[in-house]
């Protein structure tokens, strides 16, 4: 029967979740009409998937042999001018299929069908006040003005997450969450009264899309009268949680754990029968364990070409065991208090900040703060760069760990030679070189260099302030400085250190062993940027700390991201293993140093508190040198605060950012360490970046080196 001069029919359907009156409308779902005739309805669809025939009519195929397809409109119905007989319809949508009908049309039909795709999608709701008794989901209505309301969605279980995206929506209050477009949300009605709409629309990525909505009463609270003395205060603008605040949380407790007192107490438990760890004190003892099998397993691999060093090589092992366990974010235990001691430190932290708490606690904040790569759990950060390298494979066992076939046996499963190193993409050593960069302008490995050359019976000027430094073999110490001085072939030079420093932050040291120094790339912008950030910084908390001003977060915000720019360009080549090497040989030098044989061999100050054993020994050998007055205690402030600023910035995901309530976070969270690191740096210095406390003001961009040599001569000047 050909379609020529048949008069067609209108058929009309309309595609919606449920059968009821509450049903919900589906927008753009897929409804498909296909005759029944005398080939089956399946052969008919697959002749119209291989001719592609959407609502088209040609004398070459008859119309039993056709399927008609077509999206639903902003009203979900979708019409069809079809010739009469007999058909099938279907509607899909989310990947969800409704179940088939048969209807027959005729010549002059107009009809009407619905059609039921079971998606299951609605809202479960309720307000959390007390007049609302019962479970979290209480489907109230109407609640005070000020009243968090909580709503969750739920749909078919077999629609997978990743078909689909959420987006909140409310006509009244705010939702807690900067993200809305989360399973669950918060709203708050403070200061709003009457009727608020909250809707929530479920969308196919570029297909079908569902919204339901649900009304709430936000009613005015009742007006209690009050006489005598009212007492008013006023508090800070409040904000909403933020996941990335677990990030920081881990950042900040996995450099404290990095500490040299959390180093010591380490060695002093190997190697001289220290106090065993207690996992309840806190993650960082509850690592001790892995510390040591690292330990045992480097130090079986770890040898030294000389003679009479095991004393030296084991002590080696001990501290790159240290460094590498703790230095991971993600290392087992994570590093946050437990859950079971709540509120703990971790929860004390953010209430002393004004920042919220999540109920769950950081550790499954952190959770949900990493992003999946390949089934691995990684840093947003690191799963955009490993979407720039889609076509280069995950490389799992390292080079080290292979084991070669021997004559045709079959070895262990070796990976292949080229791709992204798993370990390196999951887990990343979280260590910033400023650390190294501070402390060595605080002279540490000056002071351990003048010891070892005076070990070595080297005059350093014609009235050496360490000639009486005679030290007897009966100590431990004196091998351990004689392999420390064997081992210096093996060490970072300061020139190495020194171009580094100029690759990561535009920062260079001054001084006769570091001419001639001819960078190829430096962060020339960098000290700018920092500096910049922290006046921002230092403006932000004034107004924040006016409770009769809302603070502006963005200029923080952006600061951060031109920040994050600069120091991203600087993560290449040696970024990889020269900061843990650094760290390494300076935690070496430090332990060193705070042994007890140098009270003897140094004037130190015993009356001043320093907060690490190795301090006054650094403050002596300044003091007998001739060196900077400056007490060392300000660049190690600088090195500790400066890590854990620029680890969050780094590390961060700031270049998507364009909402300021992170970055508000940020400010509050690091406040301690903005402040500290400005403190220090004056200290250091003689430069108050918190001088002219404005957005606009100028900033001091000065190298710190050169600053330091005209504080050095300016000390040495006669008076």
């Amino acid at each position: 029967m050909s379609t020529k001069n048949v008069q067609l029919a209108k058929l009309t359907i309309l595609v919606t979740d449920h059968s009821t009156a509450q049903s919900t409308p589906i927008r753009n779902a897929w409804v498909t009409v296909t005759p029944v005739g005398n080939r089956s309805a399946e052969q008919a669809r697959q002749k119209s998937k291989t001719k592609g025939n959407i609502e088209e009519y040609s004398d070459e195929y008859f119309c039993e042999e056709k399927i008609y397809r077509q999206e639903t409109d902003g009203n979900a119905l979708a019409a069809f001018e079809v010739p009469p007989g007999d058909y099938e319809i279907r509607g899909e949508a989310f990947g969800i299929c409704s179940e088939t009908e048969s209807i027959t049309v005729t010549s002059d039909s107009c009809l009407t069908r619905t059609l039921v795709v079971p998606l299951m999608f609605g809202v479960q709701w309720g307000a959390l006040t007390e007049d609302c008794q019962g479970k979290e989901f209480n489907e109230c209505i109407q609640a005070d003005s000020g009243t968090t309301w909580v709503f969750s969605v739920f749909h078919n279980s077999t629609l997978r997450p990743e078909k689909r995206k959420l987006r909140w929506t409310a006509t009244g209050g705010n939702f807690y969450e900067s993200d809305t477009t989360r399973d669950m949300v918060h709203l708050n009605t403070h200061g709003y009264v009457g009727e608020a709409i909250v809707s929530v629309t479920m969308s196919e990525i570029g297909s079908a899309s569902v919204t339901r909505t649900t009304p709430i009463f936000s009613r005015q609270p009742p007006i209690t009268n009050i006489g005598g003395n009212l007492n008013v205060s006023l508090t800070r603008t409040e904000t909403s949680f933020t996941e990335d605040t677990a990030f920081w949380t881990g950042i900040r407790n996995s450099t404290d754990a990095l500490s040299f007192n959390n180093y010591l107490r380490f060695m002093d438990w190997i190697f001289c029968g220290g106090e065993p760890p207690n996992p309840a004190n806190g993650f960082e003892e509850g690592r001790f364990l892995k510390k040591q099998e690292e330990y045992n397993r480097l130090r079986s691999k770890r040898f030294l070409p000389f003679t009479d060093s095991d004393t030296y090589r084991v002590v080696k092992a001990a501290t790159e065991a240290f460094v590498m366990v703790n230095c991971g974010v993600q290392q087992e235990p994570l590093p946050f208090d437990p859950n079971a001691n709540r509120p703990n430190r971790d929860d004390a932290y953010l209430d002393r900040r004004d920042l919220p708490i999540p109920n769950a606690g950081l550790s499954a904040a952190y959770g949900q703060y990493l992003e999946s790569v390949n089934g691995d759990k990684t840093l947003p950060y690191l799963a955009v760069i490993r979407r720039k390298l889609p076509d280069i494979p995950i490389k799992t066992t390292l080079f080290e760990n292979a084991t070669p076939r021997i004559f045709g046996e079959q070895g262990e499963i070796l990976d292949n030679c080229f791709g992204l190193l798993q370990e390196k993409l999951t887990n990343p050593c979280l260590l910033e070189l400023i650390w190294s960069y501070w402390h060595e302008e605080g002279m540490l490995v000056q002071s351990m260099n003048a010891i070892s050359r005076r070990f070595q019976n080297i005059r350093s000027s014609a009235q050496d302030p360490l000639a009486n430094l005679e030290m007897d073999p009966l100590r431990p110490l004196n091998n351990l400085l004689w392999n420390y001085i064997q081992d210096e072939p093996h060490r970072l030079t300061i020139s190495r250190r020194n171009y580094e420093y100029d690759h990561h932050y535009g920062l260079r040291l001054e001084g006769k062993a570091v001419q001639d120094f001819r960078p190829v790339d430096t962060r020339s912008k960098f000290l700018e940027a920092f500096h910049h950030l922290l006046r921002l910084c230092t403006v932000f908390y004034k107004q924040d700390d006016d409770t009769t001003v809302k603070a502006d977060a963005f200029p923080v915000l952006n600061a951060l991201k031109e920040v994050h720019l600069i120091l991203s360009q600087g993560a290449h080549n040696q970024f990889g293993d020269l900061p843990s090497t650094s760290r390494i040989e300076m935690l070496m030098q430090q332990w060193l140093l705070a042994r007890p044989e140098f009270r003897e061999l140094l004037p130190t100050r015993i009356m001043v508190a320093y907060p690490e054993p190795w301090m006054d020994r650094v403050d002596a050998m300044k003091k007998l040198r001739g060196w900077t007055d400056t007490s060392v205690l300000h660049f190690r402030n600088l090195g500790m605060f400066g890590e854990q600023l620029l680890l969050s910035i780094r590390w961060g995901h700031w270049s998507d950012e364009f909402e300021p309530v992170k970055a508000l976070n940020w400010a509050r969270f690091f406040r301690p360490q903005v402040q500290g690191y400005i403190h220090a740096y004056r200290a250091a210095t003689g430069v108050d970046l918190s001088a002219d406390p404005t957005v606009n003001a100028r900033v001091d961009f000065t190298l710190p080196s050169v600053l330091l040599q005209k504080r050095l001569a300016s000390q040495q000047r006669p008076s």
